[in-house]
């Protein structure tokens, strides 16, 4: 079921990790006339939104002055009124000290309807990341959620310490770094053991998640020497001694590495997320966009006769979905290749061809222009006609080694890349970077063409193969590692060999 007009929907984003957030979240989002949204927000959560949804920060940050809640309601209110469809996006579960029932009772008095959609919260979420089970069968058969922050306008607390104290399970303290010295020193004095296991969550669930664990007497200053800092949840209980044989995540070869990107936009997120489930911190920053040139009256006439040529060559995925998308607008399907010998530059150019039904003839060992030429040697092409379909800018290497051998070959581009301008955020984000990925010489001139000074200092460079390097090398910066294959496959590889 969409959003629907006039409709309020109080939204969980869950703990910070996108694969956390709900489907029907998505749906809402991607469905909404206007999302209200908060800081905690998991990365990318409003990449589903309409281009025409109107987007509103009402998050709150310590120190820093922000949309007070009673207005944030009356906003609500005044959205809802107005036929709209809203999301009110709220950080971990808006029932859970989330503000999600200010926000609804508002809504109820005023009549307007509201729906609530939960969202896993960090109190589960965060100790799971972190190896600790709130409850378990020899430890703790209860857990309580306990605010570690209460509002400055209570006079006193609301907390009752000695029930918290003799409380028989896990105590899981949200906000709780600020005042952990004086909440630890008060469950101690209203008897709970200081001897307790305890640990510290900084930004669960997140890629740069971190945790300590101490006992509850010392957990205070443990936080304090290794600056952890909010958002973070406190753990007390018996539980967090099982975290040195159930953490995961921190385990993950590339947990703790900010890693950037630099491929397509199209492209990266399929590396992106590979390095996502390795642990890494990613940073999609775009050196190139992919400028199809499929329109071209010789891209058509190449296209439509396809079977006059006895060898195709394609170098890269890009390529091979153009081509087979030119063929597709002559008419034509995966039959026009019948009887042509088609020769793919790599595994990926090989599996973009499998995947429009047509399996690769010749696949060279090493994923380059040379590879190819090698293993073309065995090839009779002295008089043959020869297609190169390629991107614009690419090297002719390839179409020269062919005529040189006799081949009668004609080479379409079929694509050009073109310089993308990261954004300032992006920039920013890229900073501190422990590696950069290159997987072409055009994504190393476009990146240092846009960055200039402001080029990751510090970052190990990481290049797909030789060329590439070649190019990093004429840029004045150092090749700290290039993959043996050279393919994404490779560089991956190679980059998870240079952290080991």
């Amino acid at each position: 079921m969409s959003a629907r007009a006039g409709v309020v929907y109080l939204v969980g984003a869950g703990p910070g990790d996108p694969g956390l957030m709900t489907a029907r979240s998505l749906e809402l989002i991607a469905g909404a006339d206007a999302i209200y949204y908060d800081r905690l927000i998991p990365p990318g959560a409003l990449d589903g939104a309409r281009e025409d949804a109107e987007l509103v920060y009402v998050g709150k940050q310590p120190g820093v002055p922000s949309v007070p809640q009673e207005e944030i309601g009356a906003r609500l209110v005044e959205a809802g009124r107005a036929g709209r469809s809203v999301v009110r996006l709220k950080g971990g579960d808006p029932f859970v000290f989330g503000r999600g029932g200010e926000e609804g009772e508002a809504l109820r008095e005023a009549g307007v309807e509201f729906e609530v959609v939960p969202g896993v919260t960090a109190g589960v979420a965060a100790t799971a990341y972190a190896g600790i089970p709130v409850t378990h069968r020899d430890d703790a058969s209860a857990v309580a959620f306990v605010t570690g922050h209460e509002g400055p306008e209570k006079e006193e607390s609301a907390l009752d310490w000695p029930a918290l104290a003799s409380f028989p399970g896990t105590l899981v303290f949200y906000m709780g770094v600020k005042r952990l010295g004086e909440n630890a020193a008060a469950l101690i004095d209203a008897g709970r053991d200081p001897e307790e296991p305890a640990a510290a969550i900084e930004r669960g669930t997140w890629p740069g998640q971190r945790t300590v664990t101490a006992t509850l007497g010392s957990i205070a200053d443990v936080v304090a020497r290794e600056e952890i800092k909010a958002p973070a949840l406190i753990v007390v209980g018996e539980v967090a001694r099982r975290r040195e044989d159930l953490e995961w995540l921190e385990r993950r070869p590339l947990h703790g590495r900010r890693v950037v990107v630099t491929r397509a936009r199209a492209q990266a997120s399929g590396l992106a997320a590979t390095l996502r489930g390795l642990g890494a911190e990613v940073v999609e920053l775009p050196a190139i966009r992919i400028e199809p040139r499929i329109e071209t009256d010789e891209v058509r006439k190449v296209a439509g006769a396809l079977g006059i040529y006895e060898l195709v060559c394609l170098t890269s995925p890009n390529g091979v979905r153009l081509l087979f998308e030119a063929m597709e607008n002559a008419g034509l399907d995966a039959r026009a290749l019948a009887g042509v010998t088609v020769a793919a530059i790599g595994p990926g150019t090989s599996r973009a061809l499998a995947e429009g039904g047509v399996l690769a003839d010749v696949v060279p060992e090493r994923f380059v222009a040379e590879g190819l030429i090698e293993a073309l040697e065995d090839t009779e092409v002295a008089g043959a006609r020869v297609l190169v379909a390629r991107a614009a800018e690419a090297r002719d290497v390839l179409p020269d080694a062919l005529r040189e051998r006799g081949a009668e070959v004609d080479v379409v581009a079929l694509y050009e890349t073109v310089r993308e301008q990261p954004s300032d955020d992006e920039v920013e984000a890229a900073q501190g970077a422990d590696y950069v990925t290159f997987t072409s010489s055009s994504t190393v001139t476009n990146l240092t063409e846009a960055l200039g000074d402001r080029f990751p200092k510090g970052a190990r460079i990481v290049s797909i193969g030789p060329i590439t390097s070649e190019t990093v090398r004429a840029a004045g910066l150092e090749v700290d590692v290039e993959a043996e294959r050279h393919d994404v496959d490779g560089l991956l590889a190679a980059l998870l060999d240079d952290v080991r």
